[in-house]
C-alpha cells in the first residue's frame, strides 16, 4: 500500500494546540520559548507538537543565533486546498439548487 502524501499535514492539523500555533504563526514568527508561554504545557511538548507541523510542511524552523524560529509555511496547505477543491461541485451544484429554491425557480 502506498503512503498518502498528504496524511502528514492532516494528521498535524487534527489537534487543536497545532492549529492554534499554526494561527499564532499567521502573525509573525515565533520562537520556542514564544510559544510555549502561550501554552500551558512543557517546552519538550510544545517541540512535540512543532516536530509534527514540521513534518506536515505547515512550518519551516531556522536558526537564529541559539535560537529555533518557527516560521509559517502557507505552501504547505497546499495538498489540503487540493484535496478540498476536490468537493467544490458538490457544494456548487447545492448552492445553485438553494439558489433557484429562494428565487422560486424550478430545477
Amino acid at each position: 500500500m502506498t503512503s498518502d502524501p498528504i496524511q502528514p499535514c492532516f494528521r498535524a492539523l487534527a489537534d487543536p494546540t497545532r492549529r492554534n500555533i499554526v494561527m499564532m504563526l499567521t502573525k509573525g514568527d515565533m520562537t520556542i520559548a514564544q510559544l510555549t508561554d502561550q501554552f500551558d504545557m512543557t517546552r519538550a511538548a510544545v517541540k512535540k507538537h512543532l516536530t509534527v507541523l514540521s513534518d506536515g510542511g505547515l512550518i519551516t524552523v531556522h536558526a537564529r543565533g541559539r535560537e529555533r524560529v518557527n516560521s509559517l509555511n502557507p505552501e504547505g496547505l497546499g495538498p489540503v486546498l487540493d484535496w478540498l477543491s476536490h468537493f467544490d461541485s458538490f457544494w456548487d451544484a447545492r448552492l445553485d439548487a438553494l439558489k433557484s429554491a429562494i428565487e422560486g425557480k424550478d430545477t
